[in-house]
């Protein structure tokens, strides 16, 4: 094996961390994979024959080609997200939905709403246990200011207040509500429902483009069934203004949340909030055990 193919050999070694590093940061499998891949071009440009600590060498470049494209974004924050249907990189959507899952659609959801700095601190340390000190260097900060990037954005990602005392039943209540969504199986949704439970919708949420309004757990049941099987892809559990709901966020940005009322284990009442204007006004933080 001549040093060439060798470096390569190494660096595909990496690749699984840098890519899980760049996902978390982008939010976007096409975005973190082009990231990667540039990492590499650096490399293979460099020779590596100079780099004492590959892996570390490797995760600064990523975090540095990250920071870049976090900050190019500020500038076009506000354009919308043109359907649930829309691809923000390249990469397969099947893919895109399942790595989006198992890191958490909460967890993209609030790192999204970070600024670039917080999001690289906290992805960096309480991801990926980068130290402070190498952090700092990649911000030009000292390490204590990257520690307090880091802890800014994890007082969002956990979000703030006391958990009311049936905290845990609402939890168990939206799982369960997500879970026969997705899995299509109406009997068990409408058994998670209140008989005299009130949908209601923006005018962003629905089909017809106008406010929607849905009475009785048969009727909410059918909608929840039908638009489950569309959404549910990028869909997931979150903290919604600090009780659990769901959020619907494609390619790591918010698009969509639900937010129910729970009342002696059954929903009661479900608001659909899509429109810009009242999303930008919702707390969505990782819903915890």
């Amino acid at each position: 094996m001549d040093e060439r193919d060798r470096l390569a050999a190494e660096f595909e070694q990496h690749r699984p961390r840098l890519r899980g590093v760049a996902y978390r940061m982008l939010g976007s499998l096409g975005e973190a994979d082009d990231a990667v891949q540039e990492a590499w071009l650096r490399l293979n440009r460099t020779g590596g024959e100079d780099i004492d600590n590959l892996a570390a060498w490797l995760t600064t470049v990523v975090a540095r080609i990250c920071l870049n494209l976090l900050r190019s974004r500020e500038n076009r924050r506000e354009e919308p997200l043109d359907g649930v249907d829309g691809n923000a990189g390249s990469a397969d959507p099947a893919e895109e939905a399942a790595l989006a899952d198992s890191v958490g659609v909460a967890l993209l959801v609030v790192l999204d709403l970070l600024s670039p700095a917080e999001r690289l601190a906290f992805v960096l340390h309480d991801l990926f246990a980068v130290p402070f000190d190498e952090i700092g260097t990649l911000l030009d900060k000292t390490p204590a200011a990257a520690r307090q990037l880091a802890s800014r954005a994890r007082r969002r990602v956990k979000g703030a207040g006391t958990a009311p005392a049936d905290h845990g039943r609402r939890r168990e209540v939206v799982h369960a509500f997500l879970a026969a969504s997705r899995g299509g199986d109406f009997g068990a949704l409408v058994s998670l429902l209140d008989p005299n439970v009130v949908l209601r919708a923006d005018a962003e949420a629905g089909p017809t483009r106008g406010p929607l309004v849905l009475r009785g757990a048969l009727q909410v049941g059918k909608g929840a069934i039908a638009a489950g099987s569309a959404r549910a892809a990028f869909s997931g559990p979150a903290l919604v203004n600090g009780s659990p709901g769901v959020v619907l966020a494609p390619y790591g940005r918010l698009f969509l949340v639900l937010s129910f009322t729970v009342e002696n284990g059954l929903i009661t009442g479900i608001d659909i909030i899509a429109e810009p204007e009242r999303l930008r006004e919702v707390e969505v933080a990782v819903l915890g055990d």
